[in-house]
C-alpha cells in the first residue's frame, strides 16, 4: 500500500485547536504516514511536532503557510521542507506577524464600533501561540452567540463589506517565494479553488508562480470537491507543476475535514514528493 500523505495541517501555533503533539498523534492514529505542519506565518510548532513524530514513527515535514497579497487579494503559499532556522524566512515571518498583530487590533476596533466589545481579549483566549487570527475572532463570536458557526461568522462579519473586515497587507508573491527558496523549501499554491478566480486570473497566477520558481499546486485539498480536484490536476499538468495534497486540517471541531481523508491525485499528476528537493529523492529518479 502506498504511504498516506497529508501535506497541509495546522496546530495551536496558528489557528488550529490541537497542539503540535496532539496533531501528530491524531494523524498517526488515522493512518497518515507523512504529515506536514503548515501553520500560518509561523514555524514555532515544528520542533514539538517533529519530536512526537519520531516517537510514533511518522514522518514530519517542516512547513509553513504564508499569506500573499496578489492582484489586490490574499492567496496562500505553502512551503514544504523549509529550514525553520533560516534567517530570511524568520525575518519574513516577523514581518507577517507584525501585520497580524495590527490587523487583530483593527478587527477588534471595528467590531467595537458595531457594538461588539471585548473581541480582542475574547479572540486572544482562543489563541495558544503568538498569532491571533480571524478564526480566533470567529470562535469568540460563536461563543458569545453572534453566530451559530465559524463559517457564519466569516460570512456576516469578516469578509469584504462586513463590519470586521480588514484588507490584507501581506508580502508579495516574489518575496514569499524568495523566503521559501532561501529556506530550501518547496513552494505550493494552497487550495487554489477557494479563491474563486476566473480561469483567466487563475492562469495568470500560475504563470507568475512558475516564472518565479514555484514548484507545485495543491491539487487535492480538504476544501476541493471532486471536479475541482480534477481541474486542478489538469492545470498542474499544463503548467508542469508538481501535485500536492493536504486536508488543511484545523481541528476536530470541523468534522467535514479530517487528517488523511483525501482523494488520490488525478491520473497523470507528478506528486510533490517526487521533487528533486524532497529528501531521499534523487534527480535521476524523477520523471
Amino acid at each position: 500500500m502506498s504511504p498516506c500523505y497529508d501535506l497541509h495541517a495546522h496546530s495551536t501555533a496558528s489557528d488550529g485547536t490541537l497542539t503540535p503533539a496532539e496533531l501528530v498523534r491524531r494523524a498517526h492514529a488515522r493512518g497518515v504516514d507523512v504529515l506536514a505542519l503548515t501553520d500560518h506565518d509561523d514555524v514555532s510548532g515544528v520542533a514539538e511536532a517533529a519530536a512526537t513524530a519520531s516517537e510514533v514513527g511518522l514522518t514530519l515535514v517542516p512547513g509553513i503557510e504564508l499569506s500573499v497579497t496578489w492582484s489586490n487579494m490574499t492567496i496562500h503559499v505553502v512551503g514544504l521542507h523549509v529550514d525553520p532556522t533560516c534567517t530570511a524566512l524568520r525575518d519574513g515571518i516577523a514581518r507577517q506577524q507584525a501585520f497580524r498583530h495590527w490587523r487583530a487590533a483593527e478587527i477588534a476596533r471595528r467590531l467595537a464600533k458595531k457594538g461588539i466589545g471585548g473581541a480582542a481579549e475574547g479572540a486572544r483566549s482562543f489563541a495558544s501561540g503568538p498569532i491571533v487570527s480571524r478564526t480566533h475572532f470567529a470562535r469568540y463570536l460563536v461563543e458569545i452567540g453572534q453566530a451559530a458557526s465559524v463559517r457564519e461568522v466569516f460570512k456576516r462579519f469578516l469578509v469584504k463589506g462586513k463590519p470586521g473586515y480588514v484588507a490584507g497587507d501581506w508580502a508579495s508573491l516574489d518575496e514569499v517565494l524568495g523566503w521559501i527558496h532561501a529556506a530550501g523549501g518547496i513552494a505550493v499554491v494552497a487550495h487554489p479553488a477557494r479563491y474563486r478566480l476566473t480561469a483567466t486570473r487563475l492562469r495568470r497566477l500560475l504563470t507568475e508562480f512558475t516564472e518565479l520558481g514555484g514548484h507545485a499546486l495543491e491539487v487535492v485539498s480538504g476544501s476541493h470537491n471532486r471536479d475541482e480536484c480534477r481541474y486542478m490536476g489538469e492545470l498542474a499538468r499544463r503548467f508542469a507543476l508538481l501535485a500536492s495534497c493536504g486536508s488543511d486540517y484545523h481541528g476536530p471541531e470541523q468534522p467535514y475535514v479530517e487528517l488523511g481523508r483525501l482523494a488520490p491525485l488525478p491520473p497523470g499528476c507528478v506528486p510533490v514528493w517526487h521533487a528533486p528537493a524532497w529528501p531521499g529523492v534523487s534527480t535521476a529518479g524523477v520523471a
